[in-house]
């Protein structure tokens, strides 16, 4: 019973880890986006499926760019490429692994499979350090 016990113990931290250095983003509600949109933030639309391996890349690029720079504020809002295709369709994403880059109403960046860290790192820089 002890072993049972220590190895659920185990398993609930190793969880709890992983979950604390899981990207933190929202599911995409009309309401949101449009309370973003008004504000004026600056806030990003990934159209993300769970089973795209270039999604994943990207969220592990925006987990490093939101540890580095923990007290910048990005809302990412997560539009589902197969359940959300409305959605889909307003942010022309012609595919997954699409990140819209908004301040307010304004669209700032549009991109649509890119993986390289530099490049999405300097857009995010772009608007949200230097206020361009």
């Amino acid at each position: 019973m002890k072993l049972l016990i220590n190895a659920v113990l185990a398993t609930t931290l190793a969880m709890t880890a992983f979950w604390a250095h899981a990207l933190e983003k929202e599911p995409f509600t009309e309401e949101r986006y449009n309370e973003l949109r008004d504000s004026g933030e600056v806030f990003l639309v990934d159209v993300y499926a769970t089973w795209c391996s270039t999604c994943a890349t990207q969220q592990e690029i925006l987990k490093a760019y939101k540890t580095a720079n923990p007290d910048i504020p990005l809302t990412i809002l997560e539009v589902d490429f197969d359940d959300d295709k409305e959605w889909v369709r307003h942010f022309r994403a012609p595919r997954q692994s699409t990140l819209v880059l908004y301040r307010g109403g304004e669209q700032m960046w549009f991109s649509v499979g890119e993986t390289r860290s530099e490049v999405i790192v300097d857009q995010l820089d772009k608007v949200l350090k230097s206020g361009v």
